[in-house]
């Protein structure tokens, strides 16, 4: 069957535009216009205190109350629908990668795409093997039909940025050259996208851009999918105005993130943080260039919304085929809380990857 049809072509356009009116509505709804008041609640100026991080003596970091973890389930005897297993990246660094595949398809010929996938939680928390982590990929490689390469990067603030962007682009590598049989038998590196939420979306990024420029080794990239990817900025926007106090991403817990995330000494308007300024533009400009797709997907109750809005715009406006999925309500995160939540985004991501158009068709939201 022919990746793109000219059913999958109008199923896809239908797609489209239903998200044009979904961002349309949130364009109207939130302004992207630039605000400066401050949140109404007092932020502890002691940014590990505002995080309940306990900064060690000795420099390490002590990060209260980890969440559950998971173990991978390799053994193909075991009645499960996708097995995973854990493979060393670069062992003095500590980075590994949870691949996961649908055991179905340990029987049969055909490849399948390859998302790899950053996890979430602000670069300072949460793991590859946390659980909220380890089922959401589980149920992506099943929905989505693909095999899944969650990577384990290192955390902020022991390891600040661009720590994880260099753990993502050598992850990039380590899977063009690995000869693991699940890799090498069942993926199509033809088809390979870089996927992450929240913060891991900042992550799929800015190792894309790494990749685009041409300096990295990697496997063939198609696109991004970015699920609510944490960008930031200096001035502030109407949605981090208007929901500052909200409970899943509250402003002083955002600005805390980005302090002990980038480096020593700059901003939020550092590129890491806000891809629309300095030479931002310029650098979705080589996205645009190599025919990448990107799927943009948000809520109306984040706080992240109206960037992430500004990022789909100037991704549109440089020539990049993107579309944008924002629906209204919802919080930050919601994906990684309600199942029914993550079962509708991997609709819109299996939609996404199944609808590859031809050279010259190029689709906006």
């Amino acid at each position: 069957m022919p990746l793109f049809s000219l059913s999958n072509a109008k199923n896809f356009m239908r797609y489209s535009i239903a998200c044009s009116l979904s961002l349309t509505f949130l364009f109207i709804a939130n302004s992207t216009t630039l605000q400066t008041p401050s949140p109404t609640t007092q932020c502890n100026k002691d940014p590990y205190k505002q995080l309940n991080l306990i900064h060690n003596p000795n420099g390490t970091i002590t990060r209260p109350n980890k969440p559950k973890e998971s173990p991978p389930a390799p053994d193909p005897t075991l009645p499960i629908l996708v097995l995973s297993k854990d493979l060393i990246i670069n062992q003095s660094k500590g980075t590994w990668a949870r691949i996961y595949i649908p055991r179905k398809a340990l029987y049969d010929s055909s490849k399948l795409p390859l998302v790899v996938f950053f996890h979430g939680g602000g670069f300072i928390f949460l793991s590859a093997a946390s659980t909220i982590f380890h089922d959401f990929c589980f149920n992506l490689a099943n929905d989505v039909v693909a095999v899944v390469a969650s990577v384990e990067y290192r955390l902020a603030p022991e390891h600040r940025l661009p720590a994880a962007y260099d753990d993502a682009v050598e992850a990039l590598h380590w899977i063009k050259t690995n000869q693991d049989d699940w890799l090498i038998k069942h993926v199509d590196f033809s088809h390979v996208f870089l996927m992450g939420s929240s913060a891991g979306g900042n992550i799929a990024y800015n190792a894309g851009l790494r990749v685009a420029a041409g300096d990295y080794q990697s496997p063939k990239i198609k696109g991004l999918i970015l699920a609510q990817p944490f960008f930031g900025g200096t001035h502030r926007t109407g949605s981090e105005v208007r929901l500052a106090n909200e409970p899943h991403l509250s402003l002083c817990n955002n600005d805390a993130l980005w302090e002990l995330s980038l480096p020593f000494g700059v901003g939020r308007d550092h590129e890491y943080c806000n891809p629309t300024v300095g030479n931002g533009a310029v650098r979705m400009e080589m996205i645009g260039r190599l025919g990448w797709r990107v799927l943009v997907t948000g809520c109306g109750g984040d706080p992240l919304v109206d960037r992430q809005i500004e990022v789909v715009r100037l991704m549109r406006r440089k020539g990049v085929r993107v579309v944008g999925k924002f629906t209204e309500g919802d919080y930050h995160g919601i994906q990684d809380s309600e199942p029914l939540k993550a079962k509708e985004l991997y609709g819109v991501i299996k939609s996404f990857i199944s609808a590859l158009p031809t050279k010259d068709v190029m689709i906006y939201f």
